[in-house]
């Protein structure tokens, strides 16, 4: 799987899991709320702009957040868990 494959779901998990809210996300990576909306919503891989799936995968990985390929969960697909507080 690329290492920047993102699915909406990835993105809406992540965002929870970090505690944001959409807006704050948006803020934080630089986009409008409506993008992020979209972008939440699609059903697999996102289809956005290459630097807007960047800046909100920086955004959520600054908060924490690491995204996990297919293979790297334990019920196979990607997905998103929080980073060890200690590392």
């Amino acid at each position: 799987m690329d290492h920047n494959f993102l699915t909406g779901h990835q993105i809406a998990a992540a965002r929870t899991l970090a505690n944001m809210t959409q807006k704050d996300l948006a803020d934080r990576a630089n986009i409008s709320v409506p993008t992020l909306k979209r972008m939440e919503g699609t059903k697999g891989e996102i289809v956005a702009m290459s630097n807007n799936a960047r800046a909100v995968r920086g955004a959520l990985e600054n908060a924490g957040v690491v995204f996990l390929s297919d293979g790297e969960t334990t019920s196979g697909g990607p997905g998103v868990r929080l980073r060890d507080r200690q590392s």
